[in-house]
């Protein structure tokens, strides 16, 4: 094979208290990318459209992943890369994540799988580490794996895919105004005090517990972030009272999507699911800000082969 188009999917990051270590995959909405093999050695971005982003490599997330991957390949090779954007930059639906994971995932395919799924965690951090300054995992990671994954630890790198109940469905509202990870990372204090680390980690335990034992109730009392929301959550106009309405409507939890200023809501069922996105609308409506509500099934699959 020579070449390989693919759906790189968004991905919501944090899940309110696992902020770097918790994320899932989404079905609904991502990217589209084309990968190919050529005969010129090295990495080159060929095309971009739905955004105004970098063509050069060592700009680009994606050709800084691939470039991760070739580096531990052996062998000289040429890689082709078109991206077809679908996940706005800044939205906190893993836009970077998208084009760094699906890059990687499709080189490896065309060369016949190499590396391993959480090898190309590794490298597609590396493109994370140019878009935010960090090299987390917490989007790549369920576009890699699908699902819903946990980062154990990131030295070494020990990432875990969870278990994901069929009935649970996102809607995720994108207000267009962007929140730069970088920026959304500079509010947050480096310090916590022990009484909110131990509220935290309680949550995170209920909300993994939760998951694999489909206790949806679980689910939602752990949907809770004490640490990181109450300070970026200045940041996104009109969130309590998304988050207030969702919680009405019927969703498990509701918190911030990545570094925002998506707001992501966590429901069982598609019909509660959509049922918060009305109310969510209405909100977002009376602000005279554009946005997109998105309504997705977990994908438990991840990066896919499309035509």
């Amino acid at each position: 094979m020579k070449r390989i188009k693919i759906f790189a999917p968004a991905t919501v990051a944090n899940l309110s208290c696992g902020f770097d270590v918790l994320g899932c995959c989404l079905d609904t909405v991502g990217d589209e990318m084309i990968i190919s093999l050529s005969s010129e050695p090295g990495v080159r971005i060929t095309k971009i459209e739905g955004a105004d982003l970098p063509l050069e490599t060592k700009k680009n997330v994606a050709g800084v992943a691939v470039e991760a991957l070739l580096k531990d390949y052996e062998g000289a090779i040429g890689i082709e890369i078109e991206i077809y954007k679908k996940i706005k930059a800044g939205s906190g639906i893993g836009s970077s994540a998208a084009s760094s994971a699906g890059a990687v995932w499709a080189v490896n395919h065309l060369l016949d799988h190499p590396f391993s799924a959480h090898k190309l965690v590794e490298f597609a951090m590396e493109g994370e580490k140019l878009a935010s300054g960090n090299a987390h995992a917490d989007n790549v990671a369920p576009a890699l794996l699908g699902g819903f994954t946990l980062v154990r630890s990131y030295d070494p790198l020990d990432v875990i895919k969870l278990h994901t109940p069929k009935d649970l469905v996102m809607t995720v509202i994108h207000p267009q105004i962007e929140v730069k990870t970088s920026d959304a990372r500079s509010v947050i204090k480096q310090n916590v005090t022990l009484k909110q680390a131990i509220h935290q980690w309680g949550n995170v335990g209920g909300l993994v517990t939760g998951l694999f034992t489909e206790d949806y109730e679980l689910i939602g009392r752990s949907l809770e972030d004490v640490i990181i929301e109450p300070m970026r959550s200045i940041l996104i106009p009109e969130f309590k009272n998304v988050k207030k309405v969702a919680i009405a409507k019927g969703a498990l939890g509701c918190g911030i999507s990545g570094s925002g200023p998506s707001i992501f809501a966590l429901s069982k069922g598609m019909d509660t699911a959509k049922k918060v996105a009305e109310a969510i609308k209405e909100v977002y409506t009376k602000t005279g800000l554009d946005f997109d509500i998105h309504i997705s099934k977990i994908n438990n699959d991840g990066i896919k082969i499309i035509n």
